[in-house]
């Protein structure tokens, strides 16, 4: 789709997949590990935050209203991946203290843009401003409120985030480019929950920058591996969610890639609302691209998606005899789909050479 005019946002190269098709574009993905330069603030102000001198009254609320909501739609994935319930209590806290840290709550005409440290250090030693705020008693009434929301973003803070998203973001993004990739394979180490949490970010911290684009910017944005965001629990999955209903721009495709469809209900109990919103969230998908899956999966297939025992001999037998066969589900209809690719193309997206030995 890049002769069409679209451009492609990658929010987390887990296994560095895009990297050849980036340096074939002449575009150097980002990296992001520990010990490396590169770090993404999640808590950035995007294109909203420019020229807030400028703006009147009820444009400022209007904005004010977007970048909070998405802030407060992170923090609650973020909190949930570690276990700790996130209620309006600890809303009122977190929105309070990141209108304080902002100068928002009092009127500043250039707003200063927060990190999650720093929001953490706002709510583990709050101001009698922020106490007031939130309708404590005293100080000591907040803390004692607050303690477990505290000490998950402490937890977080000390750990996920610590060198990667725990500062001001330092790339420059050249958003004219064809591309922009951001790895995230350094972090395959440390586990599904670090690169789900990354992901998280990298979601929230996408959104972001797309929230106002030039007329004409068309975009598609990947969202690899979703299944490792959607495990951290149903406030994580809360916040994919609402970062793909809040987006701003019609124009943008949106694509989440999966192992194959129960990949998606990993995310709870089979009655879980993180289940739930999974199941709506694959509903949603107006287009869906099943490559060839064994029985077991097309039966989850059919129960899942309705497919018709035609529509399952193509994705049990058609797609898998040949490579970039797929059945494709667009509204309610399906096509019998076989993607050609050129030499340079195939190259290019060479994903089995760690298994054939071959150099892409």
């Amino acid at each position: 789709m890049l002769a069409y005019g679209y451009r492609t946002l990658v929010l987390g190269d887990t296994k560095d997949e895009y990297e050849p098709l980036c340096r074939a574009l002449g575009v150097e993905p980002f990296v992001i590990g520990h010990g490396l330069s590169a770090r993404v603030n999640p808590l950035a102000f995007g294109p909203l935050g420019h020229g807030w001198d400028r703006l009147d009254a009820a444009e400022a609320r209007r904005r004010e209203a977007i970048m909070f909501a998405r802030w407060i739609v992170l923090i609650r994935g973020l909190v949930g991946s570690q276990n700790v319930p996130f209620g309006p209590v600890e809303e009122t806290a977190v929105g309070e203290a990141l209108r304080l840290l902002t100068g928002y709550r009092s009127g500043a005409t250039r707003l200063t843009e927060p990190t999650i440290p720093q929001l953490w250090r706002a709510l583990d030693e709050p101001t009698d401003e922020l106490v007031a705020c939130c309708r404590y008693a005293d100080r000591r009434h907040f803390l004692d409120a607050t303690r477990t929301l505290r000490d998950a973003l402490g937890s977080l803070v000390k750990g996920s985030l610590a060198g990667l998203f725990d500062d001001h973001t330092s790339i420059e993004v050249d958003w004219r480019a064809p591309i922009q990739s951001l790895s995230l394979s350094r972090l395959e180490p440390l586990g599904d929950q670090a690169v789900g949490i990354a992901l998280t970010c990298l979601n929230s911290w996408g959104q972001a920058m797309r929230e106002i684009a030039d007329p004409g910017d068309l975009r598609i944005v990947i969202r690899d591996e979703t299944w490792r965001q959607m495990r951290l629990g149903a406030e994580a999955m809360k916040s994919l969610d609402a970062n793909l209903r809040l987006s701003r721009r019609d124009a943008d495709v949106q694509v989440l890639l999966a192992h194959k469809p129960s990949d998606m209900l990993t995310a709870g109990d089979a009655s879980s609302q993180a289940v739930a919103i999974a199941r709506d969230l694959l509903h949603l998908c107006d287009v869906k691209v099943l490559h060839g899956q064994d029985q077991a999966v097309a039966d989850e297939l059919a129960t899942m998606l309705g497919l018709t025992p035609i529509a399952q001999r193509v994705v049990t037998g058609w797609a898998i005899a040949g490579k970039g066969r797929a059945l494709w589900l667009v509204g309610d209809r399906a096509f019998k789909v076989q993607t050609v690719l050129t030499s340079p193309e195939l190259a290019l997206t060479d994903t089995n050479e760690a298994l054939t030995g071959r150099p892409a």
